[in-house]
């Protein structure tokens, strides 16, 4: 209202220039005072109790818009007829009739330009201002092409702002780069603070390795989060895009640099051939599906237990076909069912068979020992006599380190798959190669500690970790697919690939590292006002500290450098043969501790290290002896 009654004050000063030619003083020119202090005073009375009783002040300008314009217009017009019937028909001495109809136009003009600012500063400008200062600010490491390049597609970016850029060249820091200051990477602690940086975005897609790790050994007192773009060869498409973005994982930072695959290994049992993959929606099988349907195979057959499982990498995996969805079958199976594996396979007769499916869950198979062991052992072993049956040439078990002198029924199980592989092999009558192949953890499979650190350091904390002092070995999901490939092309029956693994990590130090790459800080004694803190549970049922991935130490190179064949020892198939089918008896009665004696005795080097976890032969022990049964 305020504002109002000096528009009106105005307008009528205005007002009288238009019709005099000059500006005036209300109290200066005697002719004109008294007839402007009249004009005004009538004009601020008039206009407030009109603006008031039609609505004016009832609308919100800053979300409005016509409507509440509407208002202006309608409190105008009601005010512009009294006053100009006022001054421009009745009249008023030292008022110019003209100024009774040009004060309510320049009020109209005023008066909505006024409302026109407010809805533009409140409800757009302003709130776009907010939302820009809100926006995180990061710096982008690398001044080169890339870097120029993410740093324009960031412009209008809604979700953060480029304050920056950081580069190793010590001759471009310091200088300004399409309006950007660069940076010295040694500052970023300083720099994090001054500028309140929450991101560096890594614009360095060749980067290997190595060097990501010295640049976040760098940025580690920095407390900021680390992205990346994917590599040179993700980025061939085009142009760099805020959409290429994405979290620096712990995967950019394990293992080795990878190895460039022999093209012939990987095409040798693909290639135009019809390829069988059991746990095809698992982390590895998944994997290996992607993989073989990118080297051309005649027919792709998928087979999973699990329906949302083989729904999901079966949808995925058709829109890469795109018309040629015949090559690809989706085949709901357990490999436990003789029966339907038989159907499948004398069905499609396949070339190829990479057998991923098992549980694989520590801790689950512990508890449900006779599930794990029916369908690690006995699902692959009618897997591999219904493959060697129709023909198929070669037949590929994934397997685990936890195989090597296990202390859990899952790695017992996955020994005992082994040993059963090799003595078919051994035994011969058939001429498909039976073939293992052995690694430890690949990131981000389910069960793994990344994805469930990495969830917990969503949530806040605490992030669990069961001993200070385990350590396991780890590969990406893509590297071992593919290593298993070409380990499976290098078989010639009863083989024991062993992957190159590189060094194994500690787990404690992995954690850190997890919180560091997320922006946050450890919360331990010497730092209570941390973000994540980290707990120890203890070791579970059948968890080791180490990892080993040979049994003997005698292991043989291949013509693949990252491929190694080991030398195992196993029981003929005479002499396994009757203990599997005692084995398999012991199940069908749920004989949990004959099962698990029998697995003692098979598999060299178990040594189960705690009493049996089994669910239901933990309740039955609760029971009286005459319920027992």
């Amino acid at each position: 209202m305020t504002v109002d009654a000096s528009l009106c004050i105005l307008s009528v000063w205005l007002a009288y220039y238009l019709r005099l030619g000059e500006f005036i003083s209300f109290s200066d020119h005697p002719q004109w005072s008294t007839g402007a202090r009249l004009a005004a005073a009538t004009a601020t009375g008039l206009a407030l109790p009109v603006f008031t009783a039609t609505g004016l002040y009832r609308a919100i300008f800053r979300h409005s818009s016509w409507p509440a314009f509407a208002a202006v217009l309608r409190a105008i017009v009601i005010y512009g007829l009294i006053y100009s019937c006022l001054f421009a028909v009745v009249g008023f001495t030292g008022v110019p009739r003209t100024v009774g109809i040009i004060q309510p136009i320049l009020l109209l003009l005023m008066v909505g330009s006024s409302r026109a600012l407010v809805h533009l500063w409140l409800g757009d400008q302003y709130q776009s201002i907010l939302r820009k200062a809100a926006r995180p600010k990061v710096l982008v490491y690398g001044a080169g092409q890339t870097g120029r390049q993410l740093a324009a597609a960031m412009a209008n970016s809604h979700d953060m702002q480029v304050a920056g850029f950081m580069d190793d060249d010590p001759r471009l820091q310091g200088h300004v780069l399409n309006g950007q200051q660069v940076y010295n990477p040694a500052d970023l602690p300083e720099l994090a603070n001054t500028l309140n940086i929450s991101h560096v975005l890594l614009a360095m897609p060749s980067m290997g390795r190595r060097r990501r790790n010295e640049i976040l050994l760098q940025m580690r007192s920095a407390h900021v989060a680390v992205r990346t773009l994917p590599s040179m060869t993700d980025l061939a498409h085009g142009r760099v895009n805020v959409a290429d973005l994405r979290e620096l994982d712990i995967d950019d930072l394990l293992g080795r640099e990878p190895v460039s695959p022999d093209p012939q290994l990987l095409t040798k049992n693909i290639a135009n051939k019809v390829v069988l993959v059991t746990g095809a929606g698992g982390s590895i099988g998944s994997e290996i599906c992607r993989q073989v349907l990118a080297l051309g195979p005649q027919k792709l057959l998928l087979v999973e237990q699990s329906e949302f499982a083989l729904y999901a990498i079966h949808q995925e995996l058709q829109e890469k076909l795109t018309g040629r969805a015949g090559n690809m079958l989706p085949l709901l199976a357990s490999v436990q069912d003789a029966s339907r594996m038989q159907e499948i396979m004398s069905t499609w007769r396949p070339h190829t068979v990479y057998h991923a499916a098992a549980y694989k869950h520590v801790p689950l198979v512990e508890q449900n020992p006779v599930e794990g062991v029916r369908n690690n052992v006995f699902g692959t072993l009618v897997c591999a006599q219904t493959a060697a049956e129709h023909g198929v040439d070669d037949f590929i078990l994934i397997s685990t380190d936890k195989a090597v002198r296990p202390t859990n029924i899952m790695g017992a199980s996955k020994r005992l798959a082994e040993m059963t592989l090799q003595a078919l092999a051994a035994r011969g009558g058939h001429s498909t190669r039976l073939t293992m192949v052995r690694f430890g953890n690949v990131l981000g499979s389910s069960g793994s500690v990344v994805p469930l650190f990495r969830q917990q350091i969503r949530d806040g904390g605490p992030i669990t970790l069961t001993h200070t002092d385990i350590t396991r070995y780890f590969m990406t999901i893509p590297e071992a697919a593919q290593l298993v490939i070409q380990a499976g092309a290098m078989a010639t029956g009863g083989d024991v690939f062993v992957l190159d693994m590189g060094q194994s990590v500690r787990i404690m130090d992995l954690a850190r590292r997890m919180i560091e790459l997320s922006g946050l800080s450890l919360r331990d004694a010497e730092h209570p006002d941390g973000d994540i803190e980290i707990q120890i549970t203890g070791l579970r049922p059948g968890e080791k500290l180490f990892e080993e991935l040979l049994i003997g130490d005698d292991p043989q190179p291949t013509a693949h450098p990252r491929i190694m064949k080991a030398r195992e020892q196993f029981l003929a198939w005479e002499k396994l043969e009757p203990a599997l089918t005692q084995m398999k008896n012991a199940l069908g009665t749920h004989e949990v501790a004959q099962m698990r004696q029998l697995m003692v005795e098979l598999v060299a080097g178990y040594t189960p290290d705690h009493d049996i976890a089994d669910w239901i032969y933990k309740e039955r022990s609760l029971l009286p002896v005459g319920l027992q049964a």
